[in-house]
Parts: structure tokens; sequence; C-alpha cells
């Protein structure tokens, strides 16, 4: 009878610490990491050995920002992340759970800010929602066929929602009642109890509600004053868990309330990570801003991360349909009418226009989107003449501002006109330096969310090559030690979950890639359908890179190829409690 399970035969090997990588061969018993052996190991000590010389073995990657809600319902192998080396992912982020809130209210809440249509989540959780409390879902998905691990935030949005109702929690003269304030303390310990995280708000006010009963309200956590906040609060400071936000993008200065939390002011500091740290084109100051406010955050006492994507922040839109519109007062009012011909006829308003055209030349309000659409390039448009070419170019040619075309094409196209922009962390050194910052989380791919926008699933692979690249060019950015912990042991350690490592003992979540794999374009978008909603989604495929997954000493990826019993069987992840 074979000693072992499987071994990998002699990669390089990453254990999650900034321990120096070697040559190793490991063995597997029994999910766990058996053996890590300087020498060859025999193989018939095992019943499967896979030769990996020349590759890479390091721990499974967290990604610790998804919304994968709703598809881990229905599609539970999550394959579009773990093909790319993802063994534990984080669900629950920006307020948005699905845990608390009735089947209609989670969906309205979810699918509008996250891009999801509408008709393909309602349905599902109609069929399938049969919970109503933290420990419900945590026996639903205790019981599910995970494909890989599973942590989670309570969101306050669904919290709130819950105990007032969708109506009374998206009134700004509403305040919760005593009773209800203590119902949510008390489904919020009973999240804790669960292992979850801890808790995810949200005051950025352009996140919008779906549906016809509260369509276009912002979501329901930013109705919520800060005392109501501070007071749950409470519950995650005691329990040494972690409080996740987004600060109010129209309000810089209302980052100070959460600072002043994640410090405690004469109070145990509080765990708090936020979305997110942008080099943004329309506002190169606010990342220098950012980096300095968590730096006088963590001096002064406080344990403070913002999230940061370590990739150009790529955006693609189908005609008018982005989230980038609800930052400023035209856009919004746009994006508020939802039936098409009558925000056709509003877009053909000359006073709208004028309108349009103010929010636009307004360079000193704050926003998120650099209003150039000289700086969008159109991709796909019935007038084939038009692709590969941006909007102020052809404005030019027709004799027309850019806001008059741009509002011309989207009446003329709709969502047949598809464009791309970036809005930020386009400048290599700058986003080299500011993935060095220790006060920083490597995460925000929003993976399961905005299906035809972002396509950040191979969120790891990006930033290793980021340093892989620093290397081959003779200015290191770091060691590849302290990247691959960044990604792996450095995340798990500060949310508190066992993660993020693969030594003798640990569980056997691990990924096996060719480090030439990263020389390809990994920005490179891809289509494939999204498995159980039947929808075609932008996705990302890097042939050559992650040859291997292992979730729980299973194998989740063999040869690059996603295991056919990879959310269907149970064995591969499971929900991972907070310690």
């Amino acid at each position: 009878m074979a000693q072992y399970d499987l071994i990998l035969q002699g990669g390089r090997y990453f254990d999650g610490s900034c321990t120096p990588s070697a040559i190793r061969s490991l063995a597997i018993k029994d999910g766990r990491i058996a053996l890590v052996s300087a020498e060859p190991l025999d193989p018939a000590l095992a019943g499967q050995v896979i030769e990996v010389q020349g590759k890479w073995i390091t721990p499974g990657f967290l990604d610790t920002h998804t919304h994968y809600d709703a598809e881990l319902i229905v599609a539970p192998s999550l394959s579009e992340s773990v093909r790319h080396g993802v063994t534990t992912v984080l669900v629950g982020s920006c307020s948005l759970s699905m845990v608390c809130s009735a089947a209609e209210d989670a969906s309205d809440i979810f699918t509008r800010v996250e891009t999801v249509p509408r008709e393909k989540v309602l349905p599902i959780l109609r069929q399938h929602k049969s919970w109503s409390s933290p420990a419900q879902w945590r026996a639903f998905i205790d019981r599910h066929p995970l494909g890989p691990n599973l942590i989670s935030f309570l969101g306050h949005s669904d919290l709130r929602v819950a105990v007032m109702g969708l109506h009374r929690a998206t009134d700004r003269q509403v305040r919760p009642s005593e009773d209800e304030l203590q119902r949510m303390e008390a489904l919020l310990e009973e999240a804790l109890d669960c292992g979850f995280l801890g808790l995810s708000t949200m005051c950025l006010k352009w996140d919008k509600i779906d549906g016809d009963r509260e369509w276009s309200k912002s979501l329901p956590s930013t109705y919520a004053r800060w005392r109501e906040v501070r007071r749950l609060n409470r519950l995650l400071r005691r329990r040494g868990r972690v409080h996740q936000g987004a600060p109010n993008a129209a309000n810089p200065l209302q980052i100070t309330q959460y600072i002043g939390e994640a410090i405690g002011l004469l109070r145990k500091p509080l765990k708090t990570t936020l979305i997110s740290l942008l080099d943004l084109k329309g506002n190169r100051s606010l990342a220098l801003l950012a980096r300095f406010s968590a730096w006088l955050t963590n001096r002064l006492g406080g344990d403070f991360r913002w999230q940061l994507l370590p990739t150009p922040f790529a955006i693609y839109a189908d005609g008018m349909d982005i989230v980038l519109f609800e930052e400023f007062g035209a856009g919004e009012m746009a994006l508020d009418v939802k039936d098409q011909l009558e925000r056709n006829q509003l877009l053909q308003d000359e006073q709208y226009r004028r309108t349009f055209r103010r929010f636009y030349a307004d360079k000193l309000s704050p926003r998120v989107w650099q209003r150039d659409f000289g700086d969008a390039v159109i991709l796909g448009c019935p007038d084939a003449s038009l692709v590969g070419r941006n909007f102020a170019e052809v404005a030019r040619e027709r004799g027309l501002h850019v806001v008059d075309l741009f509002l011309d094409m989207v009446v003329q196209y709709g969502r047949q006109l598809r464009w791309f922009t970036v809005i930020g962390n386009h400048r290599q050194d700058k986003l080299r330096e500011m993935v060095r910052s220790p006060n920083t989380l490597i995460t925000f791919s929003d993976a399961g969310a905005h299906i035809r926008n972002m396509a950040f699933y191979n969120l790891p692979l990006r930033f290793l090559k980021l340093v892989q690249d620093s290397h081959d060019e003779g200015r290191p950015v770091m060691s590849l030690e302290q990247a691959v912990h960044r990604l792996t042991g450095e995340q798990a350690d500060w949310l508190g979950i066992e993660a993020g490592y693969i030594r003798v003992g640990d569980r056997a979540d691990l990924v096996v890639l060719d480090p030439a794999g990263l020389h390809q374009n990994l920005e490179q978008e891809h289509w494939d359908e999204m498995q159980g909603f039947g929808i075609p989604r932008m996705v990302c495929r890097n042939p050559g890179c992650v040859s291997h997954v292992l979730i729980n000493g299973k194998l989740a990826v063999d040869d690059e190829q996603i295991t056919p019993e990879l959310g269907r069987q149970s064995g591969f992840g499971q929900f991972l409690a907070a310690r």
C-alpha cells in the first residue's frame, strides 16, 4: 500500500513565508503536507507522482475580494478563479452578502451594483435560498460541494435590510430602533460565532439598488449613521475581527471615520481594510494621500490596510451602462431612467446635454473616472469604421463636441457600442511603489461581478508577473518569496484563517506553475459561458502557466484542465472559520 497519496517531484518550493525558496519534493497524505524533502522521493511511495522540475510550487492563492455570493450557489467550482491558482475566495464584500435578507432583497441590493443580470440572480435565490441567518447559511455551505475554500464577511446592507426591510433601510429619515439595533448586533454576533471574518460596509453612494421597489436608491449601508456602524464595530473589536469598508469618493474627509475606528482612540485598534488604493488618472494626488493616511494610521497604533489591484484598472463598457457614470449628476440622471426609449429622449435633450458637458468639463470635483472620451477606445460598433478609434478623434472629424458625439452614438447603437478605458494604476513605476507598501493587501479582483466590464480573475498571476518582470529588468520590486507571501501567508495571517502556507502538517492547498508562462500577456480578455447562468462573461485564459492546483490534497486542476469532480463532489474546499 502506498505511503502517500501524491508526490510533487523536484519543484522550486515556496512555503508561503519569506523564507528563501529551494528545490524540494513534497508528499501529500490525507489532504495534508506529509513531507518536504530536499532529495527526490521514491515514486513507489505514492499512488501518483507529478514531475514538476522547472516549475514553482506555491501555496494556493487567496482572493480576498470577490462577489461570488450568487454564483457559488449554483456553480460552486468557481473554476474561473481556481484555474489561476486561487484556492480560497472571500465573499460578502462591499456590504453585500446573501445571508440574512429575503431572496428579492438580496438580489436587488446585489445585481445592479455588481452588474450581474437580475433576471438570472433572482430565480437562483428564489429556488435555492432556504436560509435567513448566518448559522443557517453556514450549514448550507458546509454541505455544499465547494470548489475553493470559502471565507466571508457579513454584509451591512444585507443585515440592515433583513432587520429593517428594504424601504425603511433606504429612507434617510429613518433611524433603526433600539430593538432593531439589538437584532443587528445579535445577527452579527451569530455570524462571528459561525466563523465569519467580520463586517463589510459601504459609504460610496453611487452603488445603486435594482428592481422596481426601491430602484436607484443607494445601498442600504450608505443610509446608516456612523453611530450605528460604531456600535457594530464594538463587536468586531472585542473579537479581533475585520471591518471592510468603502469610503465616500464624493467626500474624501469621510475616510477619517474609518481611520478613527482603526486607531481605536483609547480603545483596542480595529482591523480595517478599505477599497481601494488607486493611482487614478483623474486625480494623481489621491494615491499619495491615501498612502500617507495608511502610514499615519498605523503609526498611531491602528491596524489598517488598503486593498490594491496590482495591475492597470481596465474597464469595458456597453453603451452607457457602466457604474462610472453614477459619480456625477448628469450620468446618474441617465442611469436612473430604466426605460431605454425614455433614456434616449433624455440623452437627446439639449438642456440635458449642456448639463452633461458641464459635469464633463469640471476637473475639480472628486472623481474616479478621468472623464476623458479621448482616452476611451471603441472596441465594437455596427459601424466597423469606428472600431479602434477614440471618441475625441471621431468628434473632431465630425465637428462635434465629444459629449454630443458620445451621446449620439449611445442613442444610435445602445449596448452595441462597446468601449474601453483605463482609469488608474497605469503608471508602472507608481504601481511598483504601491505594491511594496506594507499597508496594503494585494487584492480587489471583484471576481464574479462586472461580468462584461472587468476580468481580474488571474490577479495573483498578474502580481507575480509584475515582480518577475522587475527581476528580469534588474530592478527587483521585492523578492519572489515575498511576492508569494503577499498573495498567501500574509493575507491569511492578517485575516486570521488557516491558509496560505504549505509546510509539514498544513492543509495541501497548493499551486504548480511554470514561471515562463508569466511572460505572456495576462491582460488579454476572453469570453466563456458563466456556469449556472448560461450567459457569456469576460474572463482570462493563460495557457502554459498554472498546470496543477490542489485543494485539500485533491487535484482541482490537472495538466491545466479543471477536474470534472470540482464543484460536484465534496472534499475539495471548505468553509474556513476565523480563528
